[in-house]
């Protein structure tokens, strides 16, 4: 039964290829986590195509709602808000999605709170460790994000350094499509790279200033795979990927290794898609044996879901952080705190 002291968010995620719902308690507690996932459609083309994900999007908002009001046990009266994803993203997607919450507010007369998608990611860590709380670094690795973030309160980032050019998730799944690995690439690399080992020696991620560049060993990889076809020679598409995958998360952990270090910081946590790959996740698992908290969320909980929206909506709202109907989509909205590179 609710208490008068509980908040339950209703969370909404339409931002790329995943139409989500989901509810959640006090921003920590997870109520239900409802995503139906369009992968099985656009492995068909290898990528994700906008316009069949808003199609999708359409579809499944109304159904997948539902069922995460019935899960959870709690009806729409019983909701305090509805927060939804307005960016990054999709931008036909993303406004599936607002249209549909910006509906149910107004239907409802319950607040609109706009959650940043990059700062759900961050929010993700709340629901697998109720006991979290700022300060502490975050590195977020998601597909279209890649950056060490000093989270010094529930709404205030301050982006340390970020990728110039591709993000590390669009690295992984450019390289996958290279070695003619089916879409999802991330989760390929990851099983592929357990086969090999690293004997290729790519160049680091990192860059003279301290950001990240991708484009770099995206292009190293496709050079090693046409020089050796036009050599004729035979090489192991699992000792590309072991290799592939060490440059690209090596760099991330020195990377973080060393804001630690500069910051005295006792608590690291990771966020984003790839935060769901094994060498990175051992990789963070020898930081922690250093004596670093470090927290990686649920498997479930580092792709796009909703329940991570709900938790950042329930920040914004105890914050009085709300939207009006007049909310957008904003497919190329930032981590606040995050400079522009030159």
């Amino acid at each position: 039964m609710k208490k008068p002291s509980d908040i339950y968010i209703l969370g909404i995620e339409s931002s790329c290829d995943e139409t989500a719902a989901a509810v959640v308690k006090n921003g920590r507690e997870i109520l239900s986590n409802v995503v139906l996932s369009q992968i099985d459609i656009h492995r068909l083309f290898g990528g994700v195509v906008p316009e069949i994900a808003s199609r999708n999007h359409v579809q499944a908002v109304d159904v997948v709602t539902k069922r995460a009001l019935s899960e959870a046990k709690v009806s729409l009266d019983a909701v305090d808000a509805v927060a939804v994803t307005y960016g990054a993203g999709l931008v036909g997607a993303l406004l599936v999605g607002v249209s549909y919450a910006k509906g149910l507010a107004q239907a409802t007369g319950k607040p609109l709170v706009a959650v940043n998608h990059i700062e759900g990611h961050v929010c993700a860590n709340y629901l697998t460790y109720p006991d979290l709380a700022p300060p502490y670094i975050c590195l977020l690795t998601s597909g279209g994000h890649t950056a060490i973030v000093n989270v010094r309160d529930y709404e205030q980032y301050d982006v340390v350094c970020s990728t110039v050019d591709d993000a590390v998730g669009e690295a992984f799944d450019k390289v996958a499509r290279v070695l003619g690995l089916p879409y999802p690439g991330g989760p390929q690399i990851d099983r592929l790279a357990r086969q090999g080992k690293p004997v290729y020696p790519f160049h680091s991620v990192v860059t003279s200033n301290g950001n990240f560049s991708y484009s770099g060993l995206k292009t190293a990889v496709i050079n090693l795979l046409h020089n050796a076809e036009q050599r004729g020679e035979k090489i192991s598409s699992a000792d590309v990927a072991a290799s592939f995958t060490c440059a690209a998360i090596d760099g991330l952990v020195d990377r973080l290794k060393r804001e630690v270090v500069s910051t005295d910081a006792h608590i690291v946590a990771v966020a984003g898609g790839v935060a769901a790959n094994s060498y990175l996740r051992s990789r963070l698992a020898d930081m922690e044996r250093c004596g670093l908290r470090v927290c990686m969320p649920q498997l479930s909980l580092c792709g796009d879901n909703a329940a991570m929206i709900a938790s950042r909506g329930y920040f914004g709202y105890i914050n009085d952080r709300f939207a009006d109907l007049t909310l957008n989509a904003c497919p190329t909205l930032k981590l606040r705190g995050e400079k522009p590179h030159h």
